[in-house]
């Protein structure tokens, strides 16, 4: 699939099994998050890896973080399943610095272009995610196990695997028309 076919194409997959891409198509995959657009060279993310026996940590993160919120049970148990969705998932937090030129919601979509290079380039080897956020992002619990400080915030989880649904490869092209304007 060539780059254009790509970006037209993309859809999200939210059944994912193993494998996760590992290796030179993990590292491919972070490589592509630190192209993302940088005003100022400021590098303003952090990627946190999650697999294995971090998933169950990040499990029992949620679990605490929606017993805290007083969700009720459904909500935790949903919580707690969560993060068992993929094999991998990568938390990406904007890590902001105090800049004159280079203001705080720039850099959080810096940090988000940075998912969606990502996911673009999972896709581009043959596997998919899904990019989650909700609640959990501002959650003060999953803020401090992220190392978040004030001035950071949680763009995202990024959601990695092997689709476990084969979707179809071309995606019916929107009307922009509502989208696109002149001046």
């Amino acid at each position: 699939m060539d780059a254009l076919d790509l970006l037209l194409n993309r859809r999200s997959a939210s059944r994912l099994v193993a494998p996760a891409p590992a290796g030179e198509v993990r590292q491919n995959i972070i490589n592509a998050g630190l192209r993302a657009p940088d005003h100022g060279a400021l590098q303003p993310w952090r990627f946190v890896l999650i697999e294995s026996s971090g998933l169950e940590r990040f499990s029992e993160l949620l679990q605490r973080a929606a017993t805290q919120e007083q969700m009720d049970e459904s909500s935790i148990e949903k919580a707690k399943q969560a993060p068992f969705r993929a094999p991998l998932i990568i938390a990406v937090v904007a890590h902001c610095s105090k800049n004159l030129k280079v203001p705080h919601w720039e850099q959080v979509v810096s940090a988000g272009c940075a998912v969606q290079a990502m996911q673009m380039a999972a896709l581009a080897q043959g596997f998919n995610g899904i990019w989650r956020t909700g609640v959990w992002t501002k959650n003060p619990l999953v803020r401090e196990a992220f190392s978040c400080r004030e001035q950071d915030e949680i763009v995202g989880f990024l959601y990695l695997g092997t689709p476990q649904l084969k979707a179809s490869t071309k995606v019916v092209a929107p009307d922009s028309s509502p989208f696109v304007s002149y001046f």
